[in-house]
């Protein structure tokens, strides 16, 4: 078998893959015939093969993750041919293939940042798709164009997401996330303006050539903005941040459609506010406990992180000698 006929036969097989996971397979099968062409036998291609097709996609300029997540397809490409008996062993097995966090491309979009964002945008749609990412944490394109008028329970405050990435997960496919204050607005002003009888949220920029990066970048520019890494996924990283920042993190999770590791390595941001909060000699509420003649007396005092530090230091130390006063003399 031809390393060209047999990915053509795969990529053509799989009538599962969603459009734009078909475009990724095309471009990772448009790597791998440039390097090796396509009248390559599969059974000619060794682990030391793939080691140069690596390092071939890494001379192209691709980011680390790029590649890594090339090589994970690849490994379905000749997994498949090895359960079909086509080769022994799959020759890119133990090449790294998963996809890293990269914090160096994290961007924390502040309140201020993202009102000037909204302001920038051309239409009530537009404030929608903006509000959907920053304060609705939706994943873009596929979760907003995905979104109905049927989806929102305005009475009860909970939009219903349809999450075509996940849905092949039991239980995934559908997820609720609040109606926000600021999501609920535009939202609500979006409805307003919708024709009679819309269906969906989105209407005017749901064609396969409207491209809401490139839109994005240009709407952030005309705000005054020095444009972010990553545009949508860090409005989606921004409001995971801080929403864990309030709510616990299975609560988050279940919100934003994704698990506590993933949620770790490519969402939780560490921002300049936590490092203000750290060196700030913050006040907290403090409830100071003393027994006198056998009654408990409690005082709420408002004390510095730094007094409350020193006052459990103290506890621990009476804790430690005991309560009983010295015998007189020792």
């Amino acid at each position: 078998m031809l390393l060209g006929q047999f990915v053509d036969d795969y990529i053509t097989g799989r009538t599962d893959l969603k459009p734009r996971t078909l475009i990724k397979f095309n471009a990772t099968k448009t790597y791998l015939l440039d390097f090796f062409g396509g009248d390559r036998a599969l059974r000619e291609i060794h682990p030391g093969d793939a080691d140069d097709w690596r390092i071939f996609l890494v001379g192209k300029g691709l980011s680390e993750n790029t590649v890594r997540k090339h090589v994970q397809i690849v490994k379905q490409f000749f997994t498949a041919a090895s359960r079909r008996r086509l080769i022994e062993t799959n020759p890119f097995a133990n090449l790294k293939s998963t996809v890293q966090g990269n914090p160096d491309r994290f961007f924390f979009v502040k309140p201020d940042i993202a009102a000037k964002v909204l302001d920038a945008c051309p239409d009530a749609e537009w404030r929608s798709i903006f509000a959907l990412s920053r304060w609705g944490g939706l994943r873009c394109p596929s979760e907003h164009l995905a979104l109905t008028w049927s989806c929102v329970d305005w009475e009860n405050g909970r939009l219903r997401v349809i999450s075509p990435k996940t849905e092949h997960h039991s239980g995934k496919g559908t997820r609720y996330v609040p109606l926000f204050p600021e999501l609920r607005h535009c939202l609500d002003e979006c409805y307003q303006l919708a024709e009679e009888g819309a269906i969906h949220i989105i209407t005017r920029y749901r064609d396969s050539n409207v491209n809401l990066r490139t839109q994005l970048l240009r709407i952030v520019e005309r705000a005054g903005i020095e444009p972010w890494p990553k545009l949508f996924q860090n409005l989606r990283s921004t409001r995971e941040t801080e929403l864990a920042e309030i709510y616990p993190e299975h609560v988050v999770c279940a919100w934003l459609g994704n698990t506590t590791s993933v949620a770790k390595k490519h969402y939780l941001q560490v921002t300049d506010d936590h490092f203000l909060k750290a060196t700030q000699n913050a006040t907290q509420t403090a409830i100071v406990s003393v027994v006198w003649n056998g009654q408990r007396h409690e005082k709420t005092l408002q004390m510095s992180m730094a007094d409350i530090a020193g006052l459990m230091c103290t506890h621990a130390q009476v804790a430690e000698e005991g309560l009983e006063p010295p015998t007189r003399g020792l």
